[in-house]
């Protein structure tokens, strides 16, 4: 038993050499860059109704890439549910910065969810913002 692990880890080295440095990455930006993400929402955002943007706007070259970005910070978030780091904040924090319809209500839902209004409300005590108000 003893030895077929050991092969397999050692098959499996180089693969799990980068999850292991993908992880810690995850984990440093979930300590270091959430906070001041967080800090960033501001207080009123979940009681205000969405601006609309024009159909056509959602394929304007910096909402692909603010979409891209945001769908990276979303699935680093959903791997951070079986890795070390904040995963539902960061899939938060990914949606936030994405354009598309129903964005809003999705948000909504999610800050919904039992502790996560009252995490991120924690989050910005700590870097002395108001509270996230629904």
């Amino acid at each position: 038993m003893i030895n077929t692990t050991l092969t397999w880890l050692s098959q499996y080295q180089a693969i799990l050499t980068w999850l292991g440095l993908v992880s810690l990455l995850m984990f440093v930006f979930s300590l270091l860059l959430l906070p001041w993400l967080i800090k960033k929402i501001p207080a009123d955002y979940f009681q205000r109704p969405p601006s609309h943007a024009p159909a056509g706007m959602l394929f304007a070259p910096h909402n692909i890439v603010r979409n891209a970005l945001g769908f990276c910070i979303l699935l680093a978030g959903l791997a951070m549910f079986v890795l070390p780091g904040q995963g539902i904040l960061t899939v938060m924090v990914g949606i936030a910065i994405m354009q598309f319809p129903g964005k809003y209500q999705l948000e909504r839902w999610l800050v919904s969810r039992n502790g996560v209004l009252s995490t991120l409300n924690w989050f910005r005590r700590k870097t002395h913002a108001p509270e996230l108000r629904l």
